[in-house]
C-alpha cells in the first residue's frame, strides 16, 4: 500500500499551479479559469463512469486518478480546501447515509 494521500496531491497541485502555464498542465487549467477546470472534471467523471460500466478495472483505476486530480484542481480554483470537504464527509458519517440524506434541506 502506498503512503501517498490526497493531501499530498493537493499540495503538489498547489505548487504546480504557481508554475508557468506553458510548463504545467495544472497551471494551464488554473489559468484557464474554474469553468475550464470544471468542464475537464465533468469529462473525467463521465470517463470513470464508462470504465465502471464496462467493468474495465485498469481503466477505472486510471480514470479515477484523473477524476481525483481534476476535482482537486477545481477545488483549488474555487479556494476550497480538501480539509473542508473531508470535514463535510466526516460530519455525514455520524449517521447512516439514508438518514443523513433525508435530513438534508430540500
Amino acid at each position: 500500500m502506498t503512503a501517498f494521500t490526497l493531501a499530498d496531491l493537493e499540495r503538489i497541485i498547489a505548487e504546480r499551479a504557481k508554475a508557468s502555464p506553458e510548463e504545467s498542465w495544472t497551471a494551464k487549467l488554473i489559468a484557464a479559469g474554474p469553468e475550464r477546470a470544471a468542464k475537464k472534471l465533468g469529462e473525467e467523471a463521465v470517463e470513470a463512469v464508462i470504465a465502471a460500466v464496462k467493468g474495465d478495472r485498469d481503466e477505472l483505476i486510471a480514470e479515477s486518478a484523473d477524476l481525483l486530480y481534476h476535482l482537486l484542481v477545481v477545488l483549488l480554483s474555487r479556494d476550497v480546501a480538501l480539509r473542508d470537504v473531508l470535514s463535510q464527509l466526516e460530519a455525514r458519517t455520524v449517521r447512516s447515509g439514508l438518514a443523513e440524506k433525508a435530513a438534508r434541506p430540500r
